[in-house]
């Protein structure tokens, strides 16, 4: 595989950001099913094999990727208009986190929300010189504003949709499904979080969530099923503890996971058109 990815064409007449080969949107249908873990460790996994990555997240009312990624303060900005991301575990990452107070609520209309969201993508200096392979972005539960404006004004490679096994939960991941569809965005493939639970005493395996939902999911709508993640403690733990279980347990069972599922949505995103040449000579 190779380590500087090719871009990929994104939807509609949209060009490629200058700064970032590949836009990935990482969305749900509804909220508690673990997304913003799966998109972290996931872009853990990306960057685990070379690429340049880096972590948007867009949940502008509740962001959650400075908690997971152990980050705080304020970014630096060189000239008082752009910023500078921040880096932990070797990835890039921005996030409204960290320009508000933890405990500051984001009272705004959905206008504002976009508005945010396009300023810290397009304001940030992502990747330095060389830019980035693959940008992740974190998007908040739903199909809302931030969702529309994803898809009408940012260039998206493609979209992954994390759901639980769950009817319920599958029910809602594929609205989230038909609607990047209908705004032209690729969907790359879904990712079952949640899929089992092993016993850390008797190693016995439960389904606490139900089993094969994500997998009839995949099936009934043509797209692959990028990966099925377990439901373990020490996920939990570590992401609170701002040490993704990619980096504090790399040769877990759950952390080879999240390195197949990347690998595998790396697969999914080759197939996918190249952008035009003079857009790739423009990013090298």
């Amino acid at each position: 595989m190779s380590l500087r990815a090719v871009a990929r064409a994104p939807q509609g007449a949209l060009s490629p950001n200058p700064r970032i080969r590949n836009i990935i949107a990482v969305g749900s249908g509804k909220g508690g099913v673990g997304k913003s873990t799966t998109a972290v460790n996931l872009a853990l996994a990306l960057a685990a094999d070379g690429p340049r990555v880096g972590i948007l997240d867009a949940d502008v009312y509740g962001p959650s990727v400075p908690t997971m990624l152990g980050l705080s303060g304020k970014p630096d900005s060189p000239d008082g208009k752009s910023i500078l991301p921040m880096r932990a575990h070797g990835i890039e990452a921005m996030s409204i986190g960290f320009l508000v107070e933890s405990d500051t609520p984001m009272i705004w209309r959905g206008p504002m929300a976009t508005s945010a969201l396009t300023q810290l993508l397009n304001d940030t200096l992502w990747g330095g010189d060389e830019g980035l392979d693959y940008l992740l972005v974190d998007l908040p539960p739903g199909t809302g504003d931030i969702q529309l404006t994803l898809s009408q004004k940012i260039p998206v490679a493609g979209a992954v949709i994390v759901t639980t096994p769950q009817d319920v939960a599958t029910l809602d991941a594929r609205k989230a499904l038909k609607m990047f569809e209908k705004v032209e965005v690729a969907v790359l493939g879904l990712v079952e979080n949640m899929a089992q639970h092993v016993c850390s005493n008797c190693g016995h395996v439960e389904h606490l969530f139900g089993s094969g939902g994500g997998e009839r999911m995949a099936a009934q709508y043509g797209v692959p099923l990028l990966g099925s993640l377990p439901l373990e403690i020490g996920i939990r733990e570590q992401g609170d503890a701002g040490v993704p279980i990619m980096m504090s347990a790399p040769e877990s069972a759950a952390a080879q996971a999240y390195l197949e599922t990347g690998r595998r949505l790396v697969a999914e995103l080759e197939r996918r058109p190249r952008a035009p040449m003079s857009i790739q000579a423009a990013l090298v």
